[in-house]
């Protein structure tokens, strides 16, 4: 999944290492999953090899993503259960060194993440990034005077969890998934959920008389996706960005678009406005929800966290954005249509993401 910083700040982007499921084993967990579901017995599948302390390096790369109220995207809709590669521990929540700082997390084993674990020895560190704590429009102040309205919708800020009702102990609020090793908000603006969303743009790809082409080994029309290349690690990835206090996912899910696939923060007004109706037309349609959900993020802490909502778009006909010209926008390097495959390597878990859609499209993967 993607991780994102608020957009009115500069983005910086850590990668952990192995967060890429392969195919194969993408293929497995699924079927699992979705076997145990049908039993009502609990589906969390982890990856072998994690041991009492996670390691990752804070040198790496990564993105976000979040969300808000539930209320606002109905109109989507899921069907399946979706497989992400967050499970039920901290990975990433928990790498030792606090990602753009040179602050340790207290180290929390694997059989101490839940909240439920007694364990008087737990000390965590404090740390609230100076960016963050210099009160900048979109970060919260720090509690005390400041009294939010946890799990509920705080004026135009949504404090809701799509994890459900999330404690709340001496005036702030613990994270759902459990320690993290961390106190304070880090990198994140918001004390409790931070939200954002990832539009995932599709369309069929066709040969010069507009006849779907077809994998030559499964014999499925092939999709692809508007990907942007990241400039900090050079990656490939869903655009996507930060979901505005009052704004509703849906508006944000085309304006990240927009800004990060057309680039029309620096694009004539005339242009814009030649953009506008193929842009909301899409974007207005039926939209496939392909996950919505907490994110393992390296920047959540004890006290605050990342959560997404990852939504398809699709261009059935070929002539919505399939004819739109692409232009990178500030934090992507290059944007372009890439082929919906599963030995593509893409950023974070986005790679689960567009196995979903192409399942829901019966598409290659």
């Amino acid at each position: 999944m993607g991780l994102y910083f608020p957009r009115h700040t500069k983005k910086v982007d850590f990668l952990p290492p192995g967060m890429i499921l392969t195919p194969l084993r993408r293929h497995w967990i699924g079927h699992i999953r979705i076997a145990l579901a049908l039993f009502g017995l609990p589906h969390h599948v982890y990856s072998p090899g994690v041991g009492p302390a996670v390691s990752c390096s804070s040198g790496n790369h990564f993105r976000d993503c979040q969300i808000s109220s539930t209320t606002k995207y109905h109109y989507y809709s899921t069907s399946h259960p979706i497989m992400t590669s967050s499970g039920a521990l901290h990975v990433k929540s928990r790498c030792p060194q606090y990602p753009g700082s040179k602050v340790n997390r207290f180290s929390v084993p694997n059989d101490k993440v839940e909240w439920s674990k007694n364990w008087p020895q737990y000390t965590p560190v404090s740390y609230t990034d100076p960016a963050v704590a210099k009160k900048p429009k979109w970060a919260d102040p720090e509690t005390g005077a400041f009294s939010p309205k946890f799990n509920a919708l705080d004026g135009d800020v949504d404090r809701r969890s799509f994890e459900g009702s999330y404690r709340v102990e001496k005036g702030k609020p613990l994270n759902p998934r459990g320690r993290t090793g961390v106190t304070g908000r880090g990198l994140l603006g918001r004390w409790g959920p931070n939200h954002a969303a990832d539009p995932i743009v599709t369309r069929w790809k066709v040969d010069a008389k507009g006849t779907k082409i077809q994998h030559s080994a499964t014999k499925r029309p092939i999709l692809q996706f508007v990907s942007i290349k990241r400039k900090d690690c050079g990656e490939w990835a869903i655009p996507g960005g930060m979901v505005d206090p009052g704004e509703q996912v849906s508006l944000t899910l085309q304006r990240e678009f927009s800004e990060e696939a057309l680039n029309t923060l620096t694009m004539p007004t005339a242009n814009k406005a030649k953009l506008h109706d193929r842009i909301t037309k899409l974007f207005k349609s039926p939209g496939f929800e392909v996950y919505k959900g907490y994110v393992d993020d390296p920047r959540n802490t004890d006290n605050a966290w990342m959560e997404t909502v990852a939504v398809n778009f699709h261009d059935e006909s070929g002539d919505s954005v399939s004819e739109l010209p692409l232009q990178a926008g500030d934090d992507a390097g290059q944007v372009q249509w890439v082929d919906v495959d599963s030995s593509f390597t893409l950023y974070a878990s986005h790679s689960s993401f567009l196995e979903q859609v192409a399942n829901k499209r019966k598409s290659h993967w």
